[in-house]
C-alpha cells in the first residue's frame, strides 16, 4: 500500500527559511516530465509522519499536487537534514516511470 502525501506548489519567490518557520518543508519532484522539476512544499507534520513510514528509494508514495492536477507514484529520493539539530530542511521525490 502506497503512502499518500499531498503537497502544494511552492509560491514564487518564497524563502525556504520563511516556509520552514510557517510549518512547511521545501520539496522537489523530479522525473514526472523528463528533466523538468517542480518546486513544492509539504507540511512539516506530513513529512515527519512520512519519514516514520517510508524508506528512501524503497517505499512507494502517492504524491498529490491538487493545483497542478497531478497525482502519481513516487519514491523519496533524498532527505536533507540539519547535521547538528536534526531537523529536516528539504526532501526530494522521484516519479516512477508508470505515473
Amino acid at each position: 500500500m502506497a503512502i499518500k502525501v499531498e503537497s502544494q506548489k511552492r509560491p514564487e519567490g518564497s524563502k525556504p527559511n520563511a516556509l520552514r518557520r510557517s510549518g512547511l518543508i521545501p520539496a522537489n519532484l523530479y522525473g514526472h516530465k523528463g528533466a523538468e522539476s517542480i518546486s513544492l512544499v509539504v507540511e512539516a507534520k506530513t513529512v515527519e509522519r512520512l519519514l516514520k513510514q517510508a524508506a528512501v528509494n524503497q517505499t512507494e508514495i502517492e504524491l498529490n499536487i491538487p493545483e497542478l492536477e497531478w497525482t502519481g507514484t513516487t519514491v523519496l529520493r533524498e532527505v536533507q537534514s540539519h547535521p547538528a539539530k536534526g531537523f529536516i530542511y528539504h526532501i526530494s521525490f522521484f516519479a516512477s516511470a508508470q505515473s
